[in-house]
């Protein structure tokens, strides 16, 4: 198994716990801007402070696994250039002729004459 491969795997981890923590968090407004000490880690805020924690270390993890999978896959792609060999095998196919809406003699077609109108009843 290749290192991008499980780095890939573990970005994908990450990413999860990291949705599945900010969504157990309690919306207070307050959020990752707030301080304060708690009162002890059972506490309400206590459990507040480790989730804010838990927050930003989960995110820092992620923003660097994606540099360095960005870093990565640059080096592993090394000079890939684009093969246009299919372009040039194919020859161009040409439009199909417009359709001229003038018949042989180069006067417009005749119009189709009108259905006749149904009598009016009351």
């Amino acid at each position: 198994m290749s290192l991008l491969v499980f780095l890939t795997v573990t970005q994908a981890i990450i990413a999860a716990l990291l949705v599945g923590v900010i969504l157990m968090q309690k919306s207070e407004g307050g959020g990752l801007g707030t301080g304060g000490s708690p009162a002890g880690l059972m506490s309400a805020r206590g459990a507040a402070d480790f989730m804010t924690r838990l927050t930003a270390i989960l995110a820092t993890l992620f923003v660097v696994l994606s540099i360095v999978l960005a870093a990565l896959a640059t080096q592993s792609s090394g000079n890939r250039t684009i093969d246009d060999s299919l372009d040039r095998s194919v020859p161009a196919q040409q439009a199909p002729a417009p359709v001229n809406p003038l018949d042989n003699t180069g006067a417009l077609a005749p119009a189709p004459a009108p259905a006749p109108a149904a009598p009016a009843t009351k």
